[in-house]
């Protein structure tokens, strides 16, 4: 491995240490999908807003209030038109943020609503990587779903992965064990969340999502952990949902 793919991928295991911080334990997911549907998890990122999100008409997931993730569930694979609304407000009313979403067959994936780097809502789809890590590994994933500038992860004080910007993700393998780090806003030293200590376990995956206002001061994490990976893209891996936050500022 270089030097700058162990500090790039230093960096990703420091964002996610953060987030992992006094997460739940992981839930039972669905049998793994077959050819024609999707493992399916939705995140609620925007603050401040208890919605209801639809799927081509019909509610999907209701009085969902920001920060909270679904469990796993099969939806049939293809595109959805999805709509977020106002708790009580759908589905003939003026949707918060609506967008069509594919949802590739056979895939994990998370549809997160939150807040772009203007703090507009908006939606975002991400495939989530089942594959078993190397021996001694644990796969890491940083999303930055947030109301903010780009970040800096840093470790011991140090930057180690840089300009990470909304709603783009960084993700690769560390040496499972202890990582102590923080995140500050890009190319200061203003703290946005951290820092943090966590035990990253082997053979896991941990999804972590910046999400929140850096303007607004309520920047927080919130983590999906996936546990007992398989080698098989067609296995049934367990996992679930765990939850961290971290204050910012702006």
């Amino acid at each position: 491995m270089t030097s700058r793919t162990a500090l790039i991928t230093a960096g990703v295991g420091a964002v996610t240490a953060l987030a992992v911080a006094g997460a739940t334990p992981a839930l039972a997911r669905p049998p793994a999908a077959d050819s024609d549907t999707a493992t399916v998890s939705v995140l609620h990122a925007v603050p401040g807003l208890t919605v209801d999100v639809y799927a081509d008409g019909r509610e999907l997931v209701p009085d969902f209030k920001p920060g909270d993730l679904t469990d796993p569930r099969q939806l049939d694979a293809g595109s959805y038109d999805i709509q977020v609304f106002e708790d009580g407000e759908g589905p003939d009313g003026e949707p918060a943020v609506q967008k069509k979403v594919e949802v590739p067959a056979g895939a994990d994936a998370t549809v997160v609503a939150h807040l772009d780097e203007n703090g507009t809502p908006t939606l975002d789809a991400y495939v989530n990587d089942l594959s078993k890590p190397a021996a001694g590994k644990a796969r890491l994933t940083v999303r930055h779903v947030a109301a903010a500038p780009p970040v800096d992860v840093r470790a011991g004080g140090t930057p180690v992965f840089k300009d990470l910007t909304n709603p783009d993700e960084a993700k690769g393998e560390v040496t499972a064990g202890t990582v102590r780090a923080d995140v500050v806003l890009a190319g200061t030293d203003t703290v946005a969340v951290g820092p943090a200590d966590l035990n990253l376990a082997e053979g896991t995956h941990t999804v972590v999502y910046a999400w929140g206002s850096a303007q607004d001061e309520n920047l927080a994490l919130k983590t999906q952990t996936f546990d007992d990976l398989r080698s098989s893209p067609t296995g049934s891996p367990t996992g679930g949902t765990g939850t961290g936050t971290g204050t910012g500022t702006g």
